[in-house]
């Protein structure tokens, strides 16, 4: 807060450290958790020089914030220094931060971290995070107190941001305590625009986090040298917490997945000849499980509270618009029956006409219809007895179906035979009789030979006849030709009679005139 930058001597060597360009800004997060205060607080004096002894930044820290640093993009490692809080005086560390493709790489590694439930029984582990310049918390992960050393490697998608470890209940919370330990601290050495964060964050509701008086409140605290791994007691730590959000009621499903990890974990833990390994990950699953019903359940508590205000609210407004709507109905009750009425009477007399009209309509539209399928049968029929005259033609769903077998064709050509010509002749003699006809010439072959050559002679036969019968008058708008090869076969290619069948191009013969639409070879039978 209060933050500001003067930028003295030489702007040119400002731009050349890479830091001018940034602001020292003031973020409001969260309100506090009323349980406890914040530690580690501090007001004082921050400074930066260059190399060169210019000034780069000059910003005045007050009570309860935290120093952030915008890493620009890409532009190599810093190191970054973190200090105890007064909570754990002798806690320190440093962090190397890179700025890679897609992120923000963090090596961090700590010293003097003493096992968190030193601070109250309900913190077991710790964890690192990241405070954005606009004040919000990203988990990086658990740091487990193991030894005097500590390592985590990480990533963040921040690009400004600070850190802070704070003792938490289990590894998978949301928002950090306010029980901080160690916070990250910077000098003229790291890269970066100092900017700031507030550090008033809480996570759970009034009551489960306690005050506490430091690393020593606890005089038996859990270590990571019990019999049972540390990650056990987080996750019986994490489904308390989840219970006492009401879990049970609002996630009871994932509540149920919760307990099955912790038998399992349990189980695990008791056996003589345990797999640490699988009991830590049935316990973390349990964790992350927990955490995931606690904020269900906030969240559905929250909805709950708003559906049942908006319940309220509107049963009020309709209480009140009944009340009103009642006065209204009482006044006019019997002017709006008369109306009704008279409605009613002058409505049904209106419907009754327009059934009488509607029956009339029908009836008139169904003479019309079978006069109009009368007349395209008896056209169909004498359209087909007029080619079947020509060459042998049959009916089915797709229309008039035409046949020239393989034998009005030179033999693996697509040349129409003198006789067929005239044949082909007399047929466009007769289409032109009905203008409105379609007609779809359609090559087939036999599964003689490869699939190219049987798609190239269908279409070629096809495409000959076509290019006949719009020589000989037939509209070139009513004729279409597709080759399909040796698909939709009529009878069995295992047999030259049936090869022979196979072989043909067919005159497909449809429209309005003879009641039938034009369909693909699919479509018949």
């Amino acid at each position: 807060m209060y933050g500001k930058i003067e930028v003295r001597k030489s702007v040119r060597a400002a731009l050349a450290l890479g830091l001018l360009g940034g602001v020292a800004t003031t973020a409001f997060a969260q309100e506090p958790n009323p349980t406890t205060i914040a530690p580690g607080a501090r007001s004082a004096q921050v400074v930066a020089e260059g190399k060169d002894g210019t000034f780069i930044y000059h910003v005045k820290v007050v009570d309860r914030e935290l120093d952030a640093v915008n890493y620009f993009h890409r532009s190599g490692s810093t190191h970054v220094n973190f200090e105890g809080t007064n909570l754990l005086p002798g806690g320190k560390g440093e962090a190397k931060v890179e700025s890679e493709r897609g992120g923000i790489h963090i090596s961090a590694n700590f010293k003097g971290l003493t096992p968190a439930n030193g601070f109250g029984p309900e913190y077991l582990t710790y964890v690192l995070w990241a405070i954005s310049a606009d004040g919000r918390p990203q988990n990086l992960g658990e740091v487990l107190p193991a030894g005097t050393k500590n390592n985590i490697e990480v990533t963040t998608s921040f690009q400004s941001f600070g850190m802070i470890v704070t003792a938490e209940p289990y590894y998978a919370v949301s928002q950090p305590s306010d029980v901080i330990v160690l916070q990250n601290m910077f000098s003229d050495k790291t890269q970066g625009v100092l900017e700031h964060v507030s550090i008033h964050y809480s996570l759970l509701p009034k009551g489960l986090y306690a005050n506490t008086e430091g690393s020593k409140t606890i005089m038996d605290p859990i270590t990571r040298n019990e019999h049972s791994p540390l990650e056990l007691y987080e996750a019986h730590n994490a489904a308390r917490i989840a219970i006492a959000a009401g879990a049970d009621k609002y996630a009871a499903d994932i509540m149920a997945e919760v307990r099955t990890d912790l038998k399992n974990a349990d189980d695990m833990d008791s056996n003589k000849h345990r797999d640490e390994k699988m009991e830590i990950t049935y316990a973390r699953q349990a964790v992350q499980r927990s955490e995931d019903a606690r904020l269900t359940s906030l969240r559905k508590q929250a909805d709950e509270r708003q559906r049942l205000a908006q319940e309220a609210k509107n049963q009020a407004q309709a209480d009140a618009a009944a009340s009103a709507a009642q006065a209204a109905a009482s006044q006019q009750q019997a002017q709006q029956a008369a109306l009704a009425q008279a409605q009613a009477e002058a409505a049904k007399a209106k419907a009754d006409a327009e059934a009488a009209e509607a029956r009339a309509q029908a009836a008139e539209a169904a003479k019309q219809a079978k006069a109009s399928e009368d007349s395209a049968q008896a056209t169909r029929e004498k359209l087909r007895a007029q080619l079947n005259s020509v060459l042998a033609t049959t009916e089915n769903a797709r229309g008039l179906i035409v046949n020239m077998s393989d034998v009005l064709f030179d033999t693996g050509k697509y040349s129409i035979k003198p006789a067929t010509q005239v044949s082909l002749a007399k047929v466009a003699t007769i289409l032109q009789l009905y203008p409105g006809l379609k007609v779809q010439v359609e090559g087939y072959t036999d599964s003689v030979g490869g699939d190219d050559y049987n798609q190239k002679l269908s279409e070629n036969r096809a495409n000959a006849v076509a290019d006949f019968l719009t020589q000989n008058g037939v509209p070139t708008g009513n004729v279409t030709a597709h080759g399909y090869g040796k698909t939709h076969p009529v009878a069995d290619n295992g047999t030259a009679a049936g090869r022979q069948q196979n072989r043909r191009v067919n005159l497909v013969v449809s429209g309005d005139a003879i009641g039938v639409q034009q369909s693909n070879p699919d479509a018949q039978q």
